[in-house]
């Protein structure tokens, strides 16, 4: 989940014309988000996307049964799923399904679902492997469609936008949606990041593995199991 923030100027027109006022202290409203704000934001981002987490054991799962390609699609399909909830979280879903208890448990329930049922179709999968180092045969297009949902139905996650976005939010500069939008960007980038870091890592070291027997054999079970653990992990969640 990255960013590439600089570009969100204000119009030429208004640079240095308009001024806010915050407490006592006065500056020109020349960025959408200021530099200390942008900063603090970005090395705040960085600690929570660089600590492993249910996304992270997800990716690198996919990467050492099937590839640092496929690793790298489960990445961009929780990123793909981080963005909605950015959108959620503008709109204001995410408050919504904040306040019904009915709809998170709904919510959640459908995702640990979704995610149990592919832990539980990796461990019956009884694909051919070789022992050629190469990786089993699944689509980097399915891995991505596989991991966009269970993000999307992740009610902790749309709850972590609603709750943590606003924190950088200041009025005071201008259009609260586009300041979300944007640090909603930053956030996706720079998790997008962290998970291809995992990826490649993860796709290498399977590489070798899935040269060995015992490894090949126990290769889907062990990635079924990961799932499987994120799912029951989801659906015991609380508010």
């Amino acid at each position: 989940m990255n960013r590439e923030v600089a570009a969100y100027w204000m119009p030429r027109s208004s640079r240095g014309k308009i001024r806010f006022c915050r407490g006592t202290r006065e500056r020109t409203a020349d960025h959408l988000i200021d530099h200390t704000t942008l900063i603090t934001y970005i090395l705040i981002v960085l600690g929570f996307v660089f600590i492993p987490g249910p996304a992270t054991l997800l990716t690198m799962a996919r990467a050492a049964s099937s590839g640092t390609k496929v690793g790298i699609a489960t990445g961009a399909g929780i990123a793909a799923g981080d963005l909605v909830h950015t959108g959620m979280a503008i709109v204001g879903l995410s408050a919504i399904i904040a306040t019904s208890a009915l709809l998170f448990s709904i919510v959640k329930y459908a995702g640990a679902a979704f995610l149990i049922y592919l832990g539980i179709r990796a461990m019956l999968d009884k694909t051919p492997i070789e022992l050629s180092g190469s990786a089993p045969t699944i689509s980097a297009g399915r891995a991505f469609r596989e991991a966009v949902l269970p993000e999307v139905l992740n009610p902790k996650t749309a709850l972590f936008f609603l709750a943590f976005l606003p924190q950088f939010v200041l009025p005071e500069s201008g259009s609260t949606a586009l300041q979300l939008a944007v640090l909603g960007m930053v956030f996706v980038l720079l998790g997008l990041v962290s998970t291809v870091v995992f990826a490649v890592g993860a796709g290498r070291l399977g590489q070798l593995l899935r040269r060995h027997p015992i490894v090949v054999r126990w290769h889907g079970k062990v990635v079924g199991t990961i799932y499987c653990i994120v799912g029951v992990r989801l659906a015991l969640q609380e508010r």
